[in-house]
């Protein structure tokens, strides 16, 4: 008998749930929102490019909404917050930048580390209160060469290289999983908190700023390889809606999890690092000047 393979038309009915996508103008963002609202789910497009995420919407079925929302900038992430009302049934926490040039987000942080992770720390805090459901941060098969030294963000120590430093956000973003599924169950929420990864899809993220000519081999690969935006969205929508214990990893089950349909799958022994976990956590606190709103039941164990 033929092992059934999960894919979009497996979603449930989505009708009458609220799902909040960030970056969904394009990429696998635009697929998850595709997929979500198609399910029935009202979903809202959280991007940076307002103009961007209303053209993508307008190629949706279902109902969608486009707000305003820029990671890089912790103002705006407080605004989106501030905006929300209502209950949030999922939070898909899937935009990012990649391989960028040494940059800095508006808040003075390293441009990846700010944008895929603290930007990500700080709104799903801000939006705790109203999450029903669960919260999915889009990882990366980079964070296993991913290494986070907590005294070192600007990685002026280590040398700045844009692979390194976009390892090492993905790093944080499975470290920032692991952490805020063990808060949440020692607050006794039902909320769970999971990890996924798209594998090797067709996107525009890493191309900005690059050699055009390396942008012209990127899309030919992406045309004639990489997986579609759809194909790539599966392990988040998998990881929203299928019957998973909390922090799991879901990631494709193709050979180098580079293609294929949703899995459970592994990560490095630094992301299951609970300690560091809970550092890393400490550490974002104080830099975004945002903290957990549910009270935790218990003390960490030492």
């Amino acid at each position: 008998m033929t092992k059934h393979r999960w894919a979009a038309e497996d979603l449930p009915d989505l009708t009458g749930r609220t799902v909040v996508v960030t970056g969904a103008a394009s990429g696998v963002g635009r697929g998850t929102a595709t997929a979500f609202a198609a399910a029935g789910a009202r979903t809202v497009l959280a991007v940076r490019d307002v103009a961007a995420g209303e053209r993508a919407a307008a190629a949706m079925s279902g109902t969608t909404e486009v707000r305003a929302l820029d990671l890089a900038n912790l103002a705006s992430v407080r605004a989106f917050a501030e905006g929300w009302q209502g209950d949030l049934d999922v939070l898909v926490n899937n935009a990012g930048v990649a391989m960028t040039p040494f940059g800095r987000t508006a808040d003075g942080f390293e441009l990846q580390f700010g944008t895929n992770h603290l930007g990500h720390f700080a709104l799903t805090n801000l939006l705790l209160p109203s999450i029903t459901g669960r919260v999915v941060t889009v990882a990366s098969g980079a964070h296993k060469v991913g290494v986070l030294d907590l005294d070192d963000l600007d990685m002026a120590r280590a040398g700045y290289t844009a692979a390194k430093a976009y390892g090492r956000s993905k790093l944080a973003n499975l470290l920032f999983t692991l952490e805020l599924d063990r808060r949440l169950r020692s607050a006794g929420s039902p909320v769970l908190a999971l990890s996924s990864h798209p594998g090797y899809t067709a996107s525009n993220l890493g191309t900005k700023g690059r050699n055009p000519y390396l942008v012209k081999i990127v899309h030919f690969a992406g045309r004639h390889l990489a997986q579609t935006e759809l194909q790539g969205a599966l392990p988040s929508l998998y990881a929203a809606t299928q019957d998973l214990p909390g922090a799991s990893y879901v990631g494709p089950d193709g050979r180098f999890e580079l293609h294929g349909h949703p899995a459970l799958v592994g990560r490095s022994a630094a992301a299951s690092d609970p300690v560091l976990a809970g550092r890393l956590w400490e550490t974002s606190e104080r830099l975004t000047g945002v903290s957990f709103p549910l009270a935790e039941q218990k003390d960490r164990a030492e």
